[in-house]
């Protein structure tokens, strides 16, 4: 039992969850941005007994809290229409009280990352690429990741036709959507030798958005490891020579290149858009329809085969090809590889599940 108290912004941060409540209290917090078991963790931290996190859009609210932490509060979830009456009474300033019963289970799942690696080409400098293999509950996922997921396929297929003189790995990620956890477990388990034989890392995530646009990962070598920027270019290069526009979007660490970032590996990667609004200068660039998201059924059950751009996704899974190709014929013009970051040298190896602030599960 406590008093509701209304969260400022989308409770991302711990200061959203300002209080000076003596007494048992409630946060009463928007879904969005960031994941449940964030705003459920903030809450926890600042002292409500638990969090009733409302839809900001139409319909009821299910997930999970990923990770379990010791600052989760129990937790649940109801539809915009529900909340609706005690949002108003709350911002009149009329009190809200909540009563409430909540049983939890934490269930251990195995999952299974799938890696692929070519019989041929020098083992001591591989090429890796790789994409998330599973969804959503609430969706079937096939723009996010199935589109990146077959694109891998395809290229992966079409490469046994070839020799190359760079071993290329593929790695299809379990877990991605729970927290980056497939990719994460992967690089952690990778011994320094190991972590240095791979050259170079390039992310597939969601290759066919319906309002897209063409994104490229903004890696610099300034930030990070040396030769993300190369692959920047490489993209940046493929775009301008097929006469195609494109645009540079945060490297914040939200698909499963992270693991590899914070491990000292170039990384890369593309996208087409996600939960973004596509802006008047992008729809001019793109076409589509500006003020609304990239993909409309993003994380949603309508993430389903009529939910892709067949033009967008042949672009870029030629593009990935053509990234494949390139190194994996040479890497003679790649930086060398900097030193490698194992977990056993990180202190805190991840200390949040999740990084960059619009990872929504």
């Amino acid at each position: 039992y406590g008093q509701v108290r209304l969260v400022s912004n989308y409770g991302c941060d711990e200061h959203d969850f300002e209080s000076n409540d003596k007494e048992p209290w409630v946060a009463l917090v928007s879904r969005g941005i960031c994941p449940f078991g964030t705003k459920s963790a903030n809450a926890g931290k600042a002292g409500a007994i638990a969090a009733i996190i409302y839809n900001n859009e139409s319909g009821g609210v299910s997930g999970t809290l990923g990770q379990p932490s010791k600052y989760h509060v129990a937790t649940f979830g109801i539809s915009d229409k529900d909340a609706a009456p005690y949002i108003e009474k709350l911002k009149g300033g009329l009190p809200v009280d909540s009563i409430a019963f909540i049983d939890a289970t934490v269930d251990t799942i195995r999952t299974t990352n799938i890696i692929a690696q070519t019989r041929g080409g020098d083992p001591e400098n591989c090429v890796m690429l790789g994409g998330h293999s599973d969804s959503v509950a609430e969706g079937p996922g096939i723009n996010d990741d199935g589109s990146g997921s077959i694109s891998l396929l395809e290229v992966a297929t079409q490469l046994t036709r070839f020799s190359v003189a760079n071993c290329v790995r593929f790695g299809w990620w379990a877990g991605e959507e729970e927290g980056l956890l497939g990719s994460d477990y992967y690089v952690s388990q990778l011994s320094a030798a190991e972590n240095q034989r791979i050259r170079l890392f390039m992310d597939y995530d969601m290759m066919a958005s319906p309002n897209f646009a063409y994104q490229i990962y903004n890696a610099t070598n300034a930030v990070n490891p040396a030769g993300s920027q190369q692959l920047r270019e490489l993209y940046e290069d493929y775009y301008v020579a097929q006469s195609l526009n494109h645009t540079l979007i945060a490297f914040d660490g939200r698909s499963d290149y992270d693991a590899f970032l914070r491990s000292g590996i170039p990384s890369g990667g593309i996208a087409t858009g996600a939960e973004g609004i596509k802006t008047a200068a992008e729809a001019e660039m793109f076409g589509g329809s500006a003020g609304e998201w990239f993909d409309p059924c993003y994380h949603q059950l309508c993430d389903n085969l009529s939910n892709l751009d067949m033009v967008a996704w042949e672009v870029n899974t030629k593009l990935i090809a053509h990234s494949v190709a390139t190194y994996a014929r040479t890497l003679e013009d790649f930086p060398k590889r900097g030193p490698a970051v194992t977990a056993e040298s990180l202190t805190d190896p991840r200390s949040d599940v999740y990084h960059g602030h619009k990872l929504i599960m």
